[in-house]
């Protein structure tokens, strides 16, 4: 072994080399009370539904925020945001949209497409398509401002014909308000409603209604672990995205990855919150040696090395394995929100991935690509449930109606196999349907 390893002191050394239990109990993700904390989530829910905008106030100041919340969002708060940032920036957000908005676009033309099936001329069955009435978009604010989520929220509904979009954002806990950068990118989407309100408190605001913010028909947007447990929270009353908490990263790379690429992605996942989880899973001891010193590199330079260390220290591993393809089992297992390829010919493993929100293929596709300019949506499914859940996208935001048409020739044509499975399960009356029409 690398004698460079004995002296790690970021990222934990897991060995499965020649190991064959279950993987899913050695790859990390954030620890902590889920009883603990869906309780104080069902309490806030609860007092919101309840209480209104004097229980969002409650929660908000009990957790540390600002007391004016909710507030709503005036145009004069967007002027004087846009203002207040520097003009590069507002064409960055604009540009990042166009993007976000092109690539949203295209999966419209397969997503919205009303279709028909004909059989013969008495029978007609298909779908039709409509927007959801009323979207609720969430934007992280507590830690960092996202004015990135602004765009990946919203744009993908204004493209699947939204008639409603509610924005909620945290404000600053000083008082401030929203971060200039939010407000830009409000101002840059056309966000004609939006509050001041963050946490589980807004979650709930969204799905029952206050006095300030109407109810929505759907919630979408990734946020910290109260605000995606809310979401479940409330997920009997109103539409919801994915679990979309903590983000996370898995890179798989060979002995010929740039240790410097995958420190550096390493580092830009961790800084987003001390949950956050960060793997690299390899079969080289050398690059671990490697991108073990390039994390030293990093640390000493990081603006927020407090949450990025308490990350790395905490969910950041340093995975073993004997090949590329044990390498690909483990990411799959794990199925995080993020995986990197950086080995050779890295587009012909792309084939063994299944389980995965987003994949960033080669050494120049860092995930900060996808978080703001590649144009697919940075609201990625977390904590596994990449294994059955989907990016966001325009699909999210439409609902289909299942559509059938038969005249009485084609009812008399399906009758003997409808009269047969009806009789099967005792329903009479679903037979007696068919029978009284073709008398």
């Amino acid at each position: 072994m690398d004698a460079r390893l004995e002296s790690r002191t970021v990222l934990t050394l897991t060995d499965l080399r020649g190991y064959s239990g279950s993987l899913a109990g050695r790859l990390p993700r954030a620890t902590l009370d889920r009883d603990a904390a869906r309780a104080s989530v069902r309490e806030v829910v609860g007092a919101v539904r309840d209480g209104g905008d004097a229980a969002v106030r409650e929660a908000t100041v009990r957790f540390g925020g600002s007391p004016s919340e909710p507030r709503r969002v005036t145009p004069a708060d967007i002027a004087t945001g846009r203002e207040r940032c520097d003009p590069a920036l507002v064409a960055a957000l604009k540009a990042a949209g166009e993007r976000i908005r092109a690539y949203h676009e295209y999966q419209l033309s397969e997503e919205r497409a009303a279709w028909w099936r004909i059989g013969g001329e008495s029978v007609r069955v298909g779908e039709e398509t409509r927007p959801l009435r009323r979207i609720g978009c969430y934007a992280p604010g507590g830690r960092a401002a996202y004015p990135s989520t602004v765009l990946m929220t919203t744009i993908p509904a204004m493209v699947a014909g939204v008639d409603e979009l509610c924005v909620c954002v945290p404000g600053a806990p000083d008082g401030s308000g929203i971060h200039p950068a939010t407000l830009a990118a409000l101002g840059v989407v056309g966000a004609g409603e939006a509050y001041e309100c963050g946490g589980a408190q807004a979650i709930a605001a969204m799905a029952y209604g206050t006095e300030t913010i109407p109810r929505v028909d759907k919630i979408v947007g990734p946020g910290s672990i109260w605000v995606a447990l809310a979401k479940h929270e409330v997920a009997l009353d109103v539409g919801v995205d994915s679990f979309a908490g903590p983000t996370e990263v898995c890179i798989v790379a060979d002995e010929n990855a740039p240790a410097a690429f995958v420190a550096a992605d390493l580092v830009a996942q961790a800084e987003h919150d001390p949950l956050a989880t960060a793997l690299l899973v390899t079969p080289s001891e050398t690059l671990i040696a490697d991108v073990e010193e390039a994390l030293a590199k990093e640390l000493a330079g990081a603006e927020r090395r407090g949450d990025i260390e308490a990350s790395l220290r905490g969910q950041g591993r340093a995975v073993l394995v004997e090949n590329l393809e044990r390498a690909l089992d483990v990411a799959d297992v794990f199925a995080p929100e993020h995986l990197e390829l950086i080995v050779a010919d890295a587009e012909q493993h792309l084939a063994r991935v299944r389980n995965a929100g987003a994949v960033f293929v080669g050494p120049y596709s860092p995930v900060a690509l996808g978080d703001y300019v590649a144009g697919t949506n940075h609201v990625l499914p977390t904590f596994g449930s990449a294994r059955f859940a989907s990016p966001l996208r325009v699909s999210d935001f439409i609902k289909s109606t299942a559509v059938v048409q038969f005249d009485r020739d084609g009812v008399s044509h399906i009758a003997p196999t409808l009269l047969a499975i009806a009789r099967a399960e005792g329903l009479s009356a679903h037979a007696r349907a068919i029978e009284v029409r073709l008398q």
